[in-house]
Parts: C-alpha cells; sequence; structure tokens
C-alpha cells in the first residue's frame, strides 16, 4: 500500500492562510451581528419602554410621568374617561370622518391607478412625479388657502368638508402604493376576461381587485391609521367641539386640567388606539396573502 502524497509546505501554508482568514472574517461577521443586535434591541426598549408606561399607568389610579408599578390595580381610570363627552362622542366623530375619508381615498386611488398601471402615455411619468412630490408636501404650507376658500364655499366646520380635504391629503401616497400593486397582476388575466366578454370595468371589478385585496388591505389600513392620528387638519376645520375626532380630544384632554392626570390620560390614549389596532387584525389575514397566478391565464 503506497503512501499519500507529502503535501508541499508552501501549499501547508497557503492552506493555513485560508482558514485563518476565513476564521478571521468569521469573528468579523459575528461581532458585526452581535452591533446589529444590540442596535435593534435598543431601539426595541425605546418603544416598548413608552408602551409598558402606558399600560402601567392606565390602571393606576396615582400614575405619574415616570415609569413605576402601580400600588394598586384599578379601573378607574377608564371609569372616569368613559363618558359621551370626554371618549364616546369624539370616537364616533373620528370614525366618521377617517372611515369616510378612507373609503373616499381607496376608491379614487383606485380608479387613478388603474390608467396609470394599464394604459402607456407620455404624461404618465410627469404625474407620478407629482404625484410623489405631492406626499412630501406639508400639510401646513397650505392649510391657510384651504381654510379661507372653505370659509367662502361654506365648508368650514362641516364633516363633508374635511372628509374631502382629509381624503386630498391622503390620495397622492395611495395612489402611488395602489399603482404598484396593480403592476403586480398580469394583463392577461383581464385579457382572457375580455375574451370572455367582460368590460373593462367588470375586468376590474371581478379580475383585478380581488387578485390585489393584500394590496388594497395595505393602503386600506395605511390610509385609515395616518387619518386616525391627524390632529391639525380636523382641528383647523371643525370649530364646534361636538365635531371634533378623538385626536383632538386628547389635545382638550390637556387643556382641560390645571393639572395633568396622568393615569386617565394614559387610558384614554389606550382606548384611542383600539381602532386601529382593530383594523390591523381585521385585515391581518389579508395582509399575509401573496399574489398567486400561476394557472390563471388561459392557453
Amino acid at each position: 500500500m503506497s503512501a499519500a502524497p507529502a503535501v508541499p509546505v508552501s501549499r501547508r501554508g497557503a492552506v493555513g492562510a485560508g482558514t485563518a482568514v476565513a476564521s478571521r472574517r468569521g469573528r468579523g461577521r459575528e461581532r458585526g451581528a452581535g452591533l446589529v443586535n444590540a442596535a435593534l434591541l435598543f431601539v426595541a426598549l425605546c418603544y416598548l419602554v413608552p408602551l409598558l408606561w402606558l399600560v402601567l399607568a392606565a390602571f393606576d389610579p396615582s400614575a405619574g410621568p415616570s415609569l413605576s408599578w402601580p400600588a394598586r390595580w384599578s379601573t378607574d381610570n377608564f371609569r372616569a374617561i368613559l363618558n359621551e363627552d370626554t371618549t364616546y362622542r369624539p370616537m364616533l366623530n373620528g370614525l366618521v370622518l377617517c372611515g369616510g375619508s378612507t373609503v373616499l381615498t381607496m376608491v379614487c386611488a383606485v380608479l387613478a391607478a388603474y390608467p396609470l398601471s394599464r394604459y402607456r402615455s407620455r404624461l404618465k411619468r410627469p404625474f407620478l412625479l407629482t404625484v410623489l412630490f405631492m406626499t412630501g408636501l406639508p400639510i401646513t404650507a397650505i392649510m391657510v388657502p384651504v381654510y379661507g376658500m372653505f370659509v367662502q364655499v361654506n365648508l368650514i366646520d362641516t364633516y363633508f368638508g374635511t372628509i374631502l380635504f382629509m381624503a386630498t391629503t391622503a390620495l397622492p401616497i395611495a395612489i402611488w402604493l395602489a399603482k404598484n400593486f396593480m403592476d403586480s397582476v398580469p394583463a392577461e388575466l383581464e385579457e382572457a376576461a375580455w375574451t370572455d366578454g367582460a368590460s373593462r370595468a367588470q375586468g376590474l371589478r371581478r379580475v383585478v381587485l380581488p387578485l390585489m385585496w393584500p394590496g388594497l388591505a395595505v393602503v386600506a389600513l395605511y390610509t385609515f391609521i395616518g387619518l386616525w392620528g391627524n390632529f391639525f387638519v380636523p382641528f383647523v376645520l371643525l370649530l364646534s367641539n361636538d365635531n371634533l375626532p378623538a385626536s383632538v380630544g386628547i389635545y382638550t384632554f390637556f387643556a382641560q386640567y390645571a393639572q395633568v392626570i396622568y393615569g386617565q390620560l394614559a387610558a384614554y390614549s389606550i382606548l384611542y388606539s383600539l381602532p386601529a389596532v382593530l383594523l390591523y387584525l381585521a385585515l391581518s389575514r389579508r395582509l399575509g396573502g401573496a399574489f398567486t397566478f400561476g394557472g390563471g391565464v388561459k392557453g
């Protein structure tokens, strides 16, 4: 039985050097991953601590601005704010304003995204760039002329005017998102529907929209949450206290007391967050969906 050929010394050194380099790279990657994980943990704690204070303060009758464990757990803070003037009416106003604005935004976004996704035009790119610019336009830059216009056309302090303007502010980003999701639906599916005698409206309603439901759920959720947290627009356009939504109710809650009652404020904040959380849970199945088109095109 012949002995294995000896490996030259130079080759052994090269193999050893390569192993050392790979080991150092592995340790470098581990250190980098550790730093990234530490940074992510720090960011998570920055979000977790305020949420923990919110929950603890809501059940603490003597809650303060600092994080502390309640000496006595109680629901007194919730009972104090659960009345028509403080919670019920502002929450209902917010649902009417944000729900109506979201529905109007979704309808207009789909109708605007369809020609942008399916038709070719020299004006499509300038229009999309204009829409993208509109998403970054600060709302405070146009509120003064909008307020003057609403006074002239008698839309100030009305639900209709506020819903119309809130939908307008959410429409640019909704169009951009809806167009991107609609691009993911193959045009061949619509063409197959047209071959079977469907019109363009029927193809949009029965083919495109059912396939892009996950995208529409994302747009609806993003739009509603953005509008639900909108303070400035209803604060400027709605003058009557009976018409103010919950987002403005938090501001008035601060103004009602000479000293802030932190426990009641925390309880109010939890109730204020519930509609957005419930909407997310209702749409969570849609958010987990994916576009699957295999076998859908007619041969």
